[in-house]
């Protein structure tokens, strides 16, 4: 009974007192011709686009398409960095490019990752370098042309090449090789940023449901992230969280500058938090909120691919601490788990006061859940078996600790990363 009365008490805390965590309503601000949203710059910023890629063939026709389609007023320019693909990536980039035309597209490799660096970070590292070199140049493009970035042309046939006014790229824009924008999803991230003077600027890319086990276990990756990481705590000037969401990153410039990014977090598997702790930290100010109109292509149709996606990094943030580990498996337990036990062993043994209260906590429960369940657009019967879903990810989170003392850590498309202590 007393551990029901505390599951109950702690979702009455987490309701009220987690930064309202459940609420699905932290969204871009968006513009328009009415004035409903955030005016537009004076002058359109330039912006870099950062696309890290390794193997990524079967994604890139849905993703990269919506980036070379992007409606941007501004000087912009993409950056596909193939980070050792086996599958043709550089290749099919550029055909996709010749194909469907839009912003200028540059495809390069940066070789093997240095010591200590993750490859994810590596190729950023030499994305951000080319584009520093190419806007220095005055090279970067608002206009459309070819994936070799020569003779390029807007679409009114006018020489597209122009020099910022400081010779170099005001903005980043670091979006996985999955990702797909809608062709407003540039410009209102950067109206957002300069209306608001904000360094980095994240959305939480909408990810694919169309599977059982996507709709069992997705909604809930992003309610249990939103939990972790409250989109208002983050979004607070001088709070003390920080997190983004790295399949969608806007960051200045100059703010990466100050930051030491991506030198300062080279060994970080879990990057985008990472980057957004290591911008607050030096000052920068920095928003975390949900896509509407940025989405995920990458399927997950089966547990095992969802358990992998999961477990791979599970353990890295609770800082391969098994005290950490013990106290965030009772946690879960505790909270997601004890409910639904009550009610049985309040129906089995006939006593009315631990069904009442393990009741009451599911559905609270079940209540908090359904706000992120109408943002995928799912069916709300899915709410009352958050427990089970709960339990999916405890023994992915214990399945990620036992992988790391078996040697087999953050493993991710042929890499496996060691905790960084443990790094050259």
């Amino acid at each position: 009974m007393w551990i029901a009365a505390g599951s109950l008490a702690a979702w009455l805390w987490l309701l009220l007192g987690q930064g309202f965590f459940w609420r699905t309503d932290v969204t871009l601000p968006r513009g328009g011709p009415d004035g409903s949203g955030p005016p537009e710059p004076a002058a359109w910023p330039s912006v870099a686009v950062v696309v890290p890629a390794r193997d990524e063939s079967a994604v890139l026709p849905a993703s990269l398409p919506s980036l070379l389609a992007q409606d941007y007023p501004g000087p912009a320019e993409i950056f596909l960095i193939d980070d050792g693909s086996s599958d043709g990536t550089g290749k099919l980039a550029r055909e996709l490019a010749d194909e469907h035309g839009g912003l200028p597209l540059t495809v390069d490799s940066p070789g093997e990752p240095g010591p200590g660096w993750t490859g994810k970070l590596w190729a950023v590292r030499h994305g951000m370098a080319l584009a520093t070199t190419r806007f220095a140049a005055g090279r970067g493009s608002a206009g459309r042309g070819s994936a070799d970035g020569a003779d390029r042309k807007d679409a009114d046939g006018r020489d597209a090449d122009r020099k910022d006014d400081d010779g170099g790229v005001d903005y980043l824009l670091l979006t996985d090789a999955d990702i797909a924008h809608e062709p407003d999803s540039l410009r209102e991230l950067v109206r957002a940023a300069e209306t608001n003077g904000l360094d980095l600027v994240s959305q939480m890319a909408r990810l694919r449901v169309v599977t059982y086990w996507e709709r069992l276990i997705v909604p809930a990756f992003v309610y249990f992230f939103a939990q972790l990481y409250p989109f208002r705590w983050v979004n607070r000037p001088r709070g003390r969280t920080a997190a983004a969401a790295g399949g969608c990153v806007l960051l200045r410039r100059e703010a990466a500058e100050r930051a030491g990014v991506p030198e300062a977090i080279r060994q970080a598997v879990i990057d985008d938090v990472a980057l957004a702790r290591t911008v607050k930290r030096s000052g920068g100010r920095i928003w975390l909120g949900l896509a509407d109109r940025v989405d995920s292509v990458r399927p997950y149709p089966r547990l095992g691919e969802l358990w992998r996606m999961v477990s791979r990094s599970a353990y890295t943030q609770l800082r391969h601490n098994p005290l950490l580990l013990l106290v965030t498996v009772a946690g879960l337990a505790v909270v997601y788990l004890v409910p639904p036990a009550a009610v049985v062993a309040g129906v089995v043994t006939g006593r009315p006061t631990p069904l009442a209260l393990g009741a009451a906590a599911w559905a609270l429960m079940a209540g908090s859940y359904i706000p992120m369940l109408r943002y995928y657009r799912q069916t709300l019967w899915l709410a009352p078996l958050l427990p089970l879903t709960a339990l999916l990810y405890l023994l992915m989170t214990v399945d990620s600790a036992v992988r790391h003392h078996l040697g087999q850590g953050a493993a991710w498309k042929g890499r496996t990363y060691a905790r960084p202590s443990a790094a050259p």
